[in-house]
């Protein structure tokens, strides 16, 4: 995958990606990251890549030249890749595991990282993807796609040490991950589950998807859809509802 960032703080990014599954990613040579600094495309003396909103407001705008001309450079650097240009932006659409996993089938990545108050409205038309982290705002547009390039590259096959472990994650089949436990057996008077240890797989399975569907149920019960639970499923969520009363 080819990643490029659009941003005015390139230097932000060296520490993620010196580290963990974005280096080893790179080291891999299943990963390529590059910057454009919007900056060497500002205006006049100072390089300028803001100006005050007109009709008046608060803040500054990002002008739209140095971000379409940045655009401009990406695409003459690589013509003949497919990019997915990502505008991170609060109005954008919520970044879930399943967007994640979308994009880490995509060969070419491409981020705008914002600054300021807000764009230039002509900057949306550049893009084919606005992304929000969720209902808050940031000083800027890097910390999010930090966020987006970490839960998406890990996805990437060959960057796990174990393919499985995306697959079990939280979220990745709609539910929250199971508990897990590893040695010693028991910590402080608290004791790891005998099932987990009884070495019967299938017994072991249940436990997992029991405890995966008790933990949604508690936390996030919003991620539960009834009708696509399966007979047993339903049984354990009626038992807890019982139990609650």
């Amino acid at each position: 995958m080819n990643i490029d960032i659009v941003t005015l703080f390139p230097e932000m990014f060296e520490s993620p990606l010196g580290h963990s599954m974005m280096k080893r990613a790179i080291d891999k040579g299943a990963l390529t990251v590059n910057y454009v600094n919007f900056r060497r495309f500002g205006e006049g003396k100072h390089q300028h890549v803001d100006d005050t909103p007109y009709g008046g407001g608060a803040g500054m705008l990002l002008k739209p030249e140095p971000v379409y001309e940045s655009i401009e450079q990406i695409e003459r650097n690589s013509p003949e890749t497919k990019k997915r240009i990502i505008l991170v932006d609060p109005a954008g659409k919520p970044f879930t595991q399943k967007v994640a996993e979308e994009l880490s089938q995509e060969e070419h990545l491409v981020f705008i990282c914002g600054h300021y108050e807000g764009y230039d409205e002509r900057i949306r038309q550049l893009v084919t993807d606005e992304i929000s982290l969720g209902d808050y705002v940031l000083t800027g547009g890097e910390l999010a796609t930090m966020v987006i390039m970490d839960a998406t590259v890990r996805l990437i096959p060959g960057v796990l040490g174990n393919t499985e472990s995306a697959h079990t994650d939280s979220y990745s089949n709609g539910l929250l991950e199971h508990p897990q436990y590893t040695r010693p057996a028991e910590y402080k008077g608290l004791k790891v589950p005998d099932v987990l240890m009884s070495g019967n797989h299938k017994l072991i399975e249940e436990w997992r998807d029991k405890e995966s569907l008790r933990r949604t149920f508690e936390r996030r019960p919003d991620l539960i859809h009834f009708n696509q639970l399966t007979v047993q499923q339903k049984k354990w969520i009626t038992e807890w509802k019982k139990e609650n009363k």
